[in-house]
């Protein structure tokens, strides 16, 4: 694993518990992890269960017994990371969103191809139970014709302006604000769910242009010495209106400037027989409306999605017993291993990071050109 910080945490218990809780034909064996600080990537190795570090991803790339690269590193860096790897024969896996630009997201896409490696992006909030069964319920055609998909993601971490400059406030670490950051988890979402989308509307704004210079310090917590300012180059948050290949109508919004709200990815579809919404801060839990039930009992119904009949949630507790945030990303790398192992492919990878970038870029487009923008196919 290239980075050992938020992401890293994440990945590393998922790792260490998926054949504590799934039968698997494969297991992880976490052989390295790799970061620039020396001391502090020697501290997460031993924290973590990796059996040995490297301070140069390169070198990892190159070690025999790896046979995996997971990339948990800032935005800008993954291209170049997962291209060398590629060319390695390594299998990669990679927060998303994928790339700086679309560009090289193609390029990363047109990489694993060329020299046959398995690929993942990480979009682990398709893996809540609830949100598999949401796709079930849609593919047996339960709602019907789609007639609107609608996604907010709203945090709001960032919302003093005392809080410092870092990576992910700057275009060309991060490539993207609140738009790549949390935005492109809405759009995974409404991808999975209600198809492709077509063509989009949009803007965004920058609330503060000016922060003090500083650093993460883990999770999404960060530190400053108040010394210097420096100038943000990204996007505090944005919206767009769009339409689905399908006909369908969708409304998105991201935000990290959205007071109360911690981590509000929620969800609404909308078809000709019922409607389906969740919101991952109580993922356990899908909302159902059917218009076939009778008069003075229809409403929305709530599915505590921890059956054993639900998607993934027989791995874990009985009836009831829920599950939280790290679940997402063992569900998710059970799907990527597995499908490894018995080359069948039903998890997120570079093309639908490919086609993520694509939305991404159709909606810095349509802010400058005041727009609708056809998203490239």
């Amino acid at each position: 694993m290239v980075g050992y910080q938020f992401m890293g945490k994440a990945h590393s218990h998922a790792y260490r518990d998926l054949p504590f809780y799934f039968d698997v034909s494969t297991t992880p064996v976490l052989k390295a992890i790799c970061g620039r600080k020396e001391e502090s990537v020697k501290e997460a190795a031993e924290k973590m269960g990796w059996e040995s570090y490297e301070t140069d991803w390169r070198k990892l790339i190159a070690r025999e017994d790896i046979d995996v690269i997971d990339i948990v590193t800032p935005n800008h860096t993954h291209a170049e990371i997962a291209i060398a790897a590629a060319k390695a024969g390594k299998h990669i896996i990679t927060e998303k969103p994928l790339a700086l630009t679309l560009e090289e997201a193609k390029e990363m896409y047109s990489a694993v191809k060329e020299h046959n490696v398995g690929h993942l992006i990480c979009h682990n909030y398709r893996y809540a139970p609830a949100v598999q069964y949401a796709k079930k319920l849609i593919e047996e055609g339960l709602l019907g014709r789609i007639y609107h998909f609608r996604a907010r993601y709203l945090q709001d971490f960032i919302m003093s302006p005392d809080f410092p400059l870092i990576w992910r406030l700057k275009k060309e670490v991060a490539g993207s604000g609140a738009l790549g950051d949390i935005g492109a988890h809405s759009i995974d979402l409404g991808r999975f769910l209600a198809g492709e989308i077509q063509s989009l509307v949009g803007t965004k704004e920058t609330f503060i242009k000016e922060r003090p210079i500083g650093e993460m310090s883990g999770g999404l917590s960060a530190s400053s010495d108040f010394s210097s300012v420096g100038e943000v180059t990204v996007d505090d948050a944005c919206a767009f209106l769009c339409r689905f290949e399908n006909g369908a109508l969708g409304t998105f919004e991201a935000t990290r400037f959205a007071g109360g709200n911690r981590n509000k990815n929620e969800f609404e579809i909308n078809g000709e027989n019922g409607s389906l919404r969740w919101n991952m801060e109580d993922m356990n839990k899908l909302d159902v409306y059917l218009a076939k039930d009778e008069e003075g009992l229809q409403g929305f119904r709530t599915i505590n999605c921890t059956e054993e009949i639900h998607p993934y949630a027989g791995a874990y507790w009985p009836a009831g017993h829920i599950i939280g945030y790290e679940h997402t990303f063992i569900n998710l790398f059970h799907s990527f291993l597995e499908g490894l192992y018995q080359d069948k492919k039903d998890y997120p990878d570079f093309e639908d990071g490919v086609k993520n970038q694509a939305v991404l870029a159709a909606v810095e487009e349509s802010d400058e050109t005041g727009g609708w923008v056809n998203v490239p196919s």
